[in-house]
């Protein structure tokens, strides 16, 4: 498995890579029947005795002829700090005849569409003129969206701030560029233009009141129908976009429990079908898809042949 993620590190290094196929494929699944993505909502399997979940998103994309599964695991509070929450497995299949191609490590490939399917919604809903990048989280996603965004985006600040102090602290010595760690996270959000969530929190944990009109947020985690990281007032208040309405009013607590309206889904915008409106304060609700785990697992298994 070391080998696996190894591998997709190697030909998935920037993310910025699948940038092209993942606006098709948001795009594809936007477009219902005609656009030739079939995915179910997950399917989650609760392991209550340990506080986890199996995750299970297979999908088909017609425009890239691919078919894949994901399994998931994700879990609250490991006792073991050095296990990840997230751990995935993307299974690639020849959709022709269902044989197994490659095995390939999820949890690198998740890391990496995730982030850049929100510099996507980034490029397309923020304010103009956005100078301050906030991140609250400082696990495998805070890494992932710091990479893109500051490869995207050009920031004249980044804060950081995480509920354990010392992981924001090492996530700011161990990037590439200068990093603010805050000892709060209103003080990391007031006055930001875009904010990236990408936190374990089960109640919220981003305030209405704290965020700037106009802001852009990405919201990453709770991923639980149960689970928040925003509160009803910045739910309610904002123009609310996601990957898929079908996954947020089934599986994301920000959305069901503030009862938020959707306005778009993020294809919609793509496909010019729905308005961006960066002049209003946004949020993306982000949950991640099937199909951008399939054209990612597509993309570093054609660079892997090619190199082969």
């Amino acid at each position: 498995l070391r080998r696996a993620a190894t591998e997709v590190e190697k030909h998935l290094h920037r993310a910025s890579l699948l940038l092209p196929a993942l606006e098709a494929a948001l795009a594809n699944f936007s477009a219902g029947a005609a656009g030739g993505v079939v995915q179910p909502v997950r399917t989650v399997l609760p392991v209550p005795r340990h506080g986890g979940y199996l995750g299970v998103m297979p999908a088909y994309s017609a425009a890239d002829d691919a078919l894949t599964t994901k399994l998931v695991t994700f879990y609250e509070h490991l006792k073991d700090s050095s296990v990840p929450s997230h751990q995935a497995t993307v299974l690639l299949f020849d959709p022709s005849n269902g044989t197994l191609k490659a095995v390939l490590d999820g949890s690198v490939i998740t890391a990496k569409r995730t982030a850049a399917v929100s510099a996507i919604a980034t490029k397309l809903l923020m304010p103009a003129f956005s100078e301050v990048l906030c991140i609250l989280g400082a696990g495998v996603q805070a890494y992932s969206h710091y990479d893109i965004f500051t490869e995207l985006f050009t920031f004249k600040e980044v804060r950081i701030w995480n509920r354990t102090k010392e992981r924001a602290v090492k996530f700011a010595s161990s990037v590439g560029g200068p990093v603010r760690v805050c000892s709060s996270a209103q003080e990391a959000v007031t006055g930001a233009d875009v904010i990236v969530t990408v936190t374990m929190a089960t109640t919220p944990i981003l305030f209405g009141d704290w965020v700037k009109p106009g802001a852009h947020i990405n919201a990453v985690g709770a991923s639980r129908p149960d689970w928040r990281e925003l509160d009803d007032e910045l739910m309610k208040n904002s123009v609310l976009f996601v990957d898929s309405r079908d996954a947020a009013r089934t599986e994301s607590g920000d959305v069901i429990l503030s009862g938020a309206e959707i306005f778009a889904e993020l294809g919609e915008v793509l496909k010019g079908t729905k308005p961006a409106l960066p002049e209003k304060t946004t949020v993306f609700k982000s949950l991640g898809m099937a199909v951008e785990d399939t054209v990612a697992a597509k993309f570093v298994y054609d660079a892997w042949s090619a190199g082969n």
